[in-house]
């Protein structure tokens, strides 16, 4: 049955100078609350090693951000900005990536009213030369209010990830009501980045150095990694009063076969870094369910966690996606999920959830909400008591599920 939830039920004010618009000098200098059986306390980002259980394993997601935010110019002068959201022509991101002369992307367009069929010109004021030679145009196929399939062609037989490297800027939130920055192209991005495809990060990892993930693996926690690109919904509030009304977005993600296995033989508990991993991992369970009663993976549906009584153990759920690419001679799993995670919901994975502070009345509250048993507002009421900074830039937080 699909939770009734009034989305007001989960706001909370959050005053302007409360959000960091920037990074600390020090990734690993940030302030770390630690939730616990009901219990909140607070210590420095940098000492999360001695907080997380031995034999443990930690799930990151290796999606890297893609500078995908294109500025581009009429001939009559007015400006357009250019979001990139997804390929469509190619489909596949490396394949587009790959692309040397064209391809396709759907698209949210800025001043989108004023750009009718005409092709574009990449704004270019500094006239640097290997924007020149490059020559990228945009022309316009379809519209659909402030979405739009665009069709960029460049000259220069560059791989259209150069392209996007060389004329491109950082997608940082649109929260952060300033434009992105040198300081931008570093830190909006995780340490351990790999796979081109985001438009957002993944910023639960943005506090991660390599010295922490050292004094991590010391204390004998595995690591692993997760892949699932993060679309631009993750900026989109909730704007229906009932949130089953809310449509959320097709995230792709891959995940190794030596990954689940390495899943499902862990022993200890299993922590993940930032929502995306915990909506990775939690999909897993229900693409496992898929191939068990269809014999082919298949996309997580919206709700479907919640449509009835799901029987699978989460091992068995797991051993059919494994024996699956087995059968199929095939070292990853390839799907896509809309999974939305709200107070109701059965975690069969995560145990710990490392994670910043998100937006009122967004999907990733009521993900915290059901994390922590609806305990949300103890969490919130002390991170703004106590002078902690929010959203992407701003402070983390280590939460235990409820119940562990």
């Amino acid at each position: 049955m699909i939770p009734q939830l009034h989305i007001k039920d989960y706001n909370y004010p959050l005053p302007d100078e409360r959000i960091a618009k920037y990074p600390l000098p020090e990734r690993d200098a940030s302030k770390l609350l630690i939730y616990r059986k009901g219990t909140v306390s607070e210590t420095i980002f940098r000492n999360i090693p001695d907080e997380l259980p031995e034999g443990a394993l930690m799930v990151f997601n290796d999606t890297k951000v893609v500078p995908v935010r294109l500025h581009f110019q009429r001939p009559t002068g007015a400006h357009i900005e250019i979001f990139c959201l997804q390929p469509h022509t190619p489909n596949e991101y490396n394949l587009s990536f790959s692309t040397t002369d064209r391809c396709v992307w759907k698209c949210v367009i800025g001043n989108a009213k004023r750009w009718k069929s005409d092709v574009l010109t990449l704004y270019n004021p500094e006239n640097r030369p290997e924007i020149i030679s490059m020559g990228l145009e945009a022309q316009l196929l379809s519209r659909d209010g402030q979405t739009g399939l665009v069709e960029f062609a460049w000259k220069d037989g560059s791989p259209f990830s150069r392209v996007l490297e060389i004329c491109g800027s950082v997608p940082i939130p649109p929260y952060l009501n300033r434009e992105t920055e040198a300081i931008d192209v570093e830190r909006y991005q995780t340490l351990y980045a790999h796979f081109r495809g985001s438009v957002a990060a993944p910023t639960a990892g943005l506090h991660f150095t390599e010295d922490v993930l050292s004094r991590i693996r010391e204390k004998g926690i595995e690591t692993g990694t997760v892949c699932l690109h993060v679309g631009a919904g993750t900026f989109l509030p909730v704007k229906t009063s009932d949130v089953s009304q809310h449509p959320m977005h097709r995230e792709p993600f891959v995940v190794s076969k030596e990954f689940l296995q390495r899943l499902i033989a862990a022993k200890g508990k299993v922590i993940a870094v930032g929502t995306t991993s915990v909506r990775t991992l939690e999909s897993l369970y229900y693409v496992g369910v898929s191939i068990l009663e269809t014999s082919e993976p298949q996309d997580v549906g919206q709700w479907m966690p919640y449509e009835r009584e799901w029987e699978p153990s989460t091992e068995q759920a797991l051993e059919a996606i494994v024996n699956y690419l087995d059968s199929h001679h095939l070292d990853e799993l390839k799907v896509g999920t809309r999974i939305i995670i709200v107070p109701g919901f059965r975690f069969r994975i995560v145990d710990l959830l490392v994670t910043n502070f998100h937006q009122p009345e967004s999907t990733l509250i009521l993900l915290v909400s059901a994390f922590v048993g609806g305990d949300w507002k103890t969490i919130y009421r002390y991170a703004l008591m106590h002078g902690f900074r929010f959203l992407s830039y701003g402070d983390s937080s280590l939460l235990e599920r409820s119940g562990k």
